[in-house]
């Protein structure tokens, strides 16, 4: 299927490298030209110098930008010139809201869009082995998923346009919840005096055990923060969690409140484009520097 992908951040580039593995990828688009020169360069593609033009190639189109702003700002430029029964897959994490008033302007035009936020970080990218949550068209889903293949290595239809967001949102605040937790009894830890490399390979065994200590557990204890999810992106993704919470109930998420003070925290210090283990510095510093 011709493909195109529309930002080459560190998530789009490997997904683009992954779909031409795939022999899918026809054409990238970045605002920045010269990444997009150099992912065509190393993936044998070509390269579209607006959104525009890529759609006019493309059966199946890719976005990776960061906010919803830009997605919506994707869309408008593509849909006067998509072709008909193309689709639109966005992998950014936006508000639900966003994805259905991106989906109803592409229906205008008979094109399709799926909201297909992914979990997996830049390693999931990287090794094609990310977690999609897919809303919108089944139907559409099914059509494309030979090709999204390439880049995901589970791909779950979740409901309407709308509930792939959604999904991700719960994902996201799980993943702040987990990241409080985790840097929270690795401090304590450490402000114990206990051999803190040896706490993480046990504590990893057993009942407590997950993704983010097994990945971000010794690296954050050895003052390492090379980002695979940027603090200032999951600060951003937080945001639109709040906002989706004030729309179905007046009681805030404590662990959502929590962590947007900590991330801002952080930010305003100039850690923001720091992986979110980062959040190790705050507890790191309240329990062992006080």
């Amino acid at each position: 299927m011709r493909t195109g992908v529309i930002g080459l951040g560190a998530m789009g580039q490997h997904m683009a490298r992954n779909l031409a593995k795939a022999k899918h990828l026809q054409t990238v688009y970045n605002r920045t030209l010269t990444t997009a020169e150099s992912v065509a360069k190393e993936c044998g593609c070509s390269i579209s110098t607006t959104p525009a033009e890529l759609a006019k190639q493309c059966e199946l189109i890719i976005i990776c930008v960061s906010r919803d702003v830009d997605v919506l700002e994707m869309v408008k430029a593509i849909k006067n010139d998509i072709n008909a029964n193309s689709v639109v897959i966005d992998t950014s994490t936006v508000s639900s809201e966003t994805a259905k008033q991106a989906a109803s302007q592409l229906k205008a035009v008979d094109a399709h869009f799926l909201d297909c936020p992914v979990s997996g970080g830049t390693e999931g990218a990287k090794n094609g082995t990310l977690a999609m949550m897919v809303g919108g068209n089944e139907a559409m889903l099914e059509k494309v998923r030979p090709t999204l293949n390439a880049i995901a290595g589970n791909i779950v239809y979740i409901g309407d346009s709308g509930s792939g967001q959604a999904t991700k949102a719960v994902n996201q605040i799980m993943a702040a919840g987990i990241n409080q937790a985790v840097t929270e009894a690795l401090a304590f830890g450490k402000a114990m005096g206990l051999p803190m490399n040896k706490v993480v390979d046990i504590v990893s065994t057993g009942a407590a055990g997950n993704w983010f200590l097994d990945h971000r557990g010794k690296t954050m204890l050895a003052g390492t923060y090379e980002p695979g999810f940027k603090l200032a992106l999951h600060h951003k993704d937080l945001s639109i969690c709040q906002e989706m919470t004030k729309s179905i109930s007046e009681n805030a998420l404590p662990i959502i409140e929590m962590t947007l003070i900590h991330y801002q925290r952080l930010m305003d210090e100039g850690y923001g484009d720091e992986d979110i283990s980062a959040l190790f510095r705050l507890k790191d510093k309240s329990l062992n520097n006080p």
